[in-house]
């Protein structure tokens, strides 16, 4: 990026991640279809670089069948064999089964948003530096072990904290990123 806004530092060195960082984190989602694409994705991560996601992401909505619940928790074995052989998408057999587990247990659940939105904090934490932000926080582990009970697989505590920070639970842009106030402006 060639402006000179005051951006996170992590986001820095890739255009990819600054429009990520621009654009999507951070912002509250509220929708069960985006909250279940972005779980998935995190739970994807785990092992790699975010960038690796980003940069498989496009392949992934179009292979994954735009993450769409319904055809996802139809999917089985024939489709996973399919997947492990599309060096687009992330090929991890245990990921892309969690992922038809999870697509079925949302569509199991009553109201998958406010499933997800009671683990935002009550209170907010700001910080000034990345050194200072938590990869984990009760919350993060709270939300993973009910995910778990609800028989959600990929979804530890510093998973779902990612999950949080990305969709908008907490808003982990640092105090002087000009997306801090943008985002601590919106409301889910």
């Amino acid at each position: 990026m060639t402006d000179d806004r005051k951006r996170c530092r992590w986001c820095l060195g890739d255009d990819a991640y600054v429009a990520y960082h621009d654009e999507e984190w951070g912002v509250p989602i509220s929708e069960t279809q985006p909250l279940f694409q972005l779980l998935t994705l995190e739970g994807m991560q785990a092992g790699l670089s975010w960038l690796t996601v980003l940069r498989k992401r496009a392949a992934m909505e179009e292979a994954f069948h735009g993450f769409d619940l319904e055809r996802l928790a139809a999917s089985g074995e024939s489709d996973i064999k399919g997947w492990l052989l599309n060096t687009g998408v992330i090929r991890h057999r245990g990921k892309l089964a969690a992922m038809i587990n999870n697509a079925r247990c949302v569509i199991a659940m009553e109201d998958f948003v406010d499933f997800i939105w009671q683990f935002q904090p009550v209170e907010k934490a700001h910080f000034d530096q990345m050194a200072s932000v938590p990869t984990q926080t009760p919350q993060s582990a709270a939300m993973s072990k009910a995910l778990k009970q609800a028989g959600f697989k990929f979804v530890g505590p510093t998973t779902c904290y990612a999950f949080m920070q990305s969709a908008g639970l907490v808003n982990d842009h640092l105090k002087d990123c000009w997306r801090f106030q943008v985002c601590e402006s919106m409301t889910p």
